[in-house]
């Protein structure tokens, strides 16, 4: 018997320091080569595409992927959660609010690992649905005192800024200007669709943590070669993905600002293999692109949780 998990078991059940522990474990297995996981694979359709990532996780003895298919309509997903010894289906979950959870606590992971331990003030680029759990969870790992968030329609930041602040119990302002958003900031989060950045170095203040999380195409950037060019260490979630799909770094690679051994994965920061941050000046940038091995570890922690409280319906398959 398998366990389905809908939209509405997924959000019961998966609250932000389940994610975070799920997410910061699987990094340290890949930090310590305990684990495989595989980039996105896209499969074009006249209408739109399918998108496939594999990961296998011996220590939690499961493997599965998620699969998502984006099409003119929307998007759907979906995580297959198998058995790493038996071989049988666990789980079919749904998967548009794990893969929300999962990418704010990547970024809350980072931000543990490589903000300043007194990163107290959060710039955010975006005020979408993703946009949450990005405050979610950088409020989990540090004592933010205020968080100003930027995005293109006035109405909607306001609106995000309204809700936001209640449910993070800090100090959420919209503001008008872009580089408003990063004054002062110890860390900052792009969480945006957009194809240029929206981010200028410039901006950046001596010693903040970046978490560039929108951008997963080469196609796309979200922050400028001077962002890049600032960053003293730069950390992804998988460099094998970075390289097919980290359009934030295509342009200072290509200007020869960085090289590809100039960028680690945050997995080698968080088993301890490599230093992280040097220094309270010095700026740090996680580029996440949103991997396989974190909609595993997270589905994992979901349906262990879903069977304790009997949550879920089995279906003999």
């Amino acid at each position: 018997m398998a366990l389905l998990l809908n939209e509405s078991d997924v959000t019961m059940l998966l609250p932000m320091w389940l994610a975070l522990e799920a997410v910061e474990e699987v990094f340290r297995w890949q930090g310590e080569g305990k684990l495989t996981n595989r980039p996105r694979v896209r499969l074009p359709v006249p209408a739109g595409l399918l998108h496939v990532m594999p990961a296998a996780l011996p220590e939690a003895r499961v493997m599965g992927l998620k699969t998502y298919a984006t099409v003119r309509g929307g998007t759907k997903f979906v995580v297959l959660l198998f058995s790493a010894e038996t071989g049988s289906l666990l789980a079919i979950i749904e998967a548009d609010r794990l893969g929300q959870m999962r990418t704010g606590a990547a970024s809350g992971v980072a931000t543990k690992h490589l903000a300043r331990p007194d990163a107290d003030r959060v710039g955010c680029y975006g005020t979408g649905w993703q946009a949450r759990s990005q405050l979610e969870a950088v409020c989990a790992v540090r004592r933010v005192r205020e968080a100003r968030v930027y995005g293109r329609d006035p109405e909607h930041r306001a609106r995000f800024a309204e809700e936001m602040a209640p449910l993070l119990g800090v100090p959420v302002v919209a503001v008008d200007r872009p580089e408003a958003a990063a004054r002062d900031a110890s860390i900052l989060v792009t969480i945006t669709g957009s194809k240029t950045p929206v981010l200028e170095g410039r901006w950046i203040a001596p010693g903040a943590h970046v978490n560039a999380a929108g951008s997963n195409s080469l196609q796309r950037a979200e922050l400028d070669v001077e962002a890049v060019r600032r960053a003293g260490l730069i950390v992804t979630d998988s460099l094998e993905q970075a390289k097919v799909e980290c359009g934030d770094l295509v342009a200072a690679l290509e200007q020869g600002v960085i090289r590809w051994d100039d960028v680690h994965e945050l997995g080698e920061v968080v088993a301890g293999r490599h230093p992280g941050r040097k220094g309270t000046d010095q700026v740090t940038l996680f580029e996440s692109q949103g991997v396989a091995m974190e909609d595993i570890a997270v589905a994992v922690r979901l349906v262990a949780r879903a069977r304790e409280r009997r949550v879920g319906t089995e279906i003999p398959i």
